[in-house]
């Protein structure tokens, strides 16, 4: 039986834990083969060796090409090196657009590829369940955009955009903008494929599919042309010179080798949050589901962002940690910040919803017992404090 010793964690979009083969991948690299690939003598060929057969795991899993895959330290350095590495090679001055759903390491690059480059970046509205407004994308398309940004699967709400559809406009109103995928919320948990989506960049992270942290990949369409961000040794296509951090990145490759098949991956997914949405809303009728609802055909597996209005957001996730159970409030790099979150809001969600808004995000290693749990102390912590909150 659960009590509150145990530790439930269900703010997997904010992290992972990793998995026993990335820890003795990684444990591996550190004691044994901990040689510099970029060496001559043998030991160091294995190890070069071990990181050729990690750029192939990871270009299997969506379908590109092994060369076509960059290592990075994660989806940040990934977003960076897709849209400055990119837009900085460009002479002729345009557009950047960008969805109001990314993540900060997109928006703020958007924003600075504008300052730094002399281009202007402008922001894609959203519908009122999160996804992007498609007509106002295509009001927006002309020659003059050089590239558009729109994450996989939006890390708050849970949607997956309509990649394909963004694809197909681009290529009847803009077909010279390059599109970058942020995958870092999608990967592994929803379908993508470099080969069958004309999309020129995407990228993705370790630690959010039970790999380390600091470690990360940018793959690339073949031809697509990008500047490096950081010069050196001339490491990685010259692309992202530095010694490889070997260990992060076989770490990567095992957690990646070893993660389920997606139709496995998905059923045990939705099935945590289906259990978790039927407790929670058998005995608060008011719960309000936020972005997609569990049967729309755009709602990710894993993620369930729900508003216990009028009990604040806040309150509610100190009293769940006192019984071991961790859940989120967003966006991770954001939680510290205390604004409200900029996806609800360019939803048009009102400010006292947002404010009670938590996300429970789930991963493979979650148990339907583990959710029923937290999801009874989720009621019993809303019924007592929905008592004490001014409404």
């Amino acid at each position: 039986m659960l009590n509150s010793q145990n530790e439930i964690y269900l703010d997997n979009s904010a992290t992972t834990k990793p998995c026993e083969e990335a820890v003795q991948a990684m444990l591996r690299c550190m004691r044994e083969n901990y040689f510099n690939p970029s060496a001559l003598y043998a030991r160091a060929v294995d190890v070069e060796r071990e990181l050729l057969g990690a750029r192939e795991t990871i270009a299997k899993s969506v379908h590109a090409l092994e060369q076509n895959v960059i290592f990075t330290s994660g989806g940040t350095e990934s977003d960076n090196l897709a849209i400055l590495g990119y837009l900085c090679t460009l002479r002729e001055k345009g557009v950047v657009l960008y969805s109001a759903a990314e993540h900060p390491a997109v928006k703020n690059t958007c924003l600075e590829a504008a300052a730094l480059y002399g281009h202007s970046a402008r922001e894609i509205p959203l519908d009122t369940r999160g996804s992007l407004d498609m007509q106002a994308l295509e009001a927006m398309l002309d020659a003059s955009v050089k590239m558009i940004c729109v994450m996989q699967v939006c890390n708050e709400t849970g949607i997956i955009m309509p990649l394909h559809d963004v694809v197909a406009i681009r290529d009847r109103f803009a077909p010279q903008a390059a599109i970058h995928v942020d995958g870092v919320q999608g990967y592994l948990r929803v379908p993508f494929s470099m080969r069958e989506l004309n999309v020129q960049s995407y990228a993705i992270s370790s630690h959010k599919v039970h790999g380390p942290k600091g470690a990360g990949a940018l793959i690339i369409r073949d031809g697509h042309k990008l500047h490096p961000l950081m010069v050196g040794g001339g490491q990685q296509r010259n692309l992202r010179s530095g010694t490889e951090n070997t260990a992060g990145i076989l770490g990567f490759s095992a957690a990646v080798a070893h993660y389920p098949e997606i139709d496995v991956s998905q059923k045990m997914l939705f099935a945590l949050k289906r259990v978790a949405l039927e407790c929670l809303q058998a005995e608060i009728p008011q719960l309000r589901v936020l972005g997609p609802q569990f049967m729309d055909a755009d709602a990710a597996p894993h993620i369930l962002y729900i508003a216990f209005s009028p009990v604040r957001a806040e309150t509610l996730v100190h009293a769940l940690e006192s019984f071991g159970v961790m859940v989120g409030t967003g966006s991770a790099c954001s939680s510290h910040k205390h604004k409200r979150s900029e996806v609800l809001t360019a939803m048009g969600i009102q400010p006292m919803v947002i404010d009670s808004s938590i996300r429970l995000s789930f991963a493979i290693t979650n148990t339907v017992e583990e959710v029923r749990y937290a999801a009874g102390k989720m009621i019993e912590q809303y019924k007592l404090l929905a008592r004490f909150t001014r409404r």
